[in-house]
């Protein structure tokens, strides 16, 4: 039996209280195969960015199982999932999420460092040279554009060599000739090592690179023609 890269089953989110509270996701039931990749799409408030936080172990769900690789989500306390999730989720945000502070060749050998690699420095540096940026190892992210801040963030996201990739618009703050250059860095590189594709977007030329398209709206998966088995 073919374990799936991504499984999730009856999941079901709510968020607030009361008069307030808002259903997010409803029954939600999604298998992703290995080396897939998945767009995701719907309108906003749909659910889509919510998913891929389920997906990533950052959001648990309030009933519902949620398996990467065959391994239960729900199962593991917050220390386990966040050391889980540096080995096999690599995220990308619109927002690049660096650390001001921290050059970048220091914002991608430091998941490494905190999960214990002995060669972080070295890993690190081989990443950003894949990613063009060996020449801005030792500048601060208010010294890179839009873009080269994307490709760190990128770079951080897959040194680890993650299972899985959750990119959520991570082309919504740039311009089209550098969004179409961080978009085939996303598609190439995991794409080359294996690694499965999750990715929430608008842009329907995006999503129309992936495997296969997801809809949603009001919490609800539309659409989930059968997962590619890689």
């Amino acid at each position: 039996m073919v374990v799936p890269a991504v499984a999730m089953r009856g999941v079901d989110l709510s968020l607030g209280r009361g008069a307030a509270r808002v259903h997010i996701l409803r029954d939600v039931a999604l298998t992703i195969g290995k080396g897939e990749a998945v767009g995701v799409v719907g309108p906003s408030g749909s659910g889509k960015s919510t998913l891929l936080m389920i997906m990533a172990g950052l959001e648990r769900p309030d009933s519902g199982e949620v398996e990467i690789d065959g391994v239960r989500l729900g199962a593991m306390n917050e220390d386990a999932l966040a050391r889980f999730r540096g080995q096999r989720i690599g995220i990308v945000f619109q927002s690049f999420h660096l650390i001001p502070t921290m050059t970048a060749l220091e914002n991608v050998a430091a998941p490494l460092e905190l999960a214990g690699a002995y060669d972080a420095t070295a890993r690190a540096t081989a990443e950003l040279e894949q990613m063009g940026l060996g020449n801005r190892l030792s500048h601060y992210p208010a010294q890179l554009s839009g873009g080269e801040q994307q490709r760190v963030a990128l770079a951080r996201a897959l040194c680890p060599r993650p299972s899985l990739l959750i990119a959520d618009e991570p082309t919504g703050n740039l311009d089209e000739t550098t969004g179409n250059t961080i978009v085939d860095l996303i598609f190439n590189l995991p794409a080359r090592r294996g690694a499965t594709l999750a990715l929430v977007t608008h842009d329907a030329a995006l999503a129309a690179r992936c495997d296969r398209v997801i809809h949603m709206r009001s919490g609800k998966v539309e659409e989930t023609p059968a997962a590619v088995s890689v």
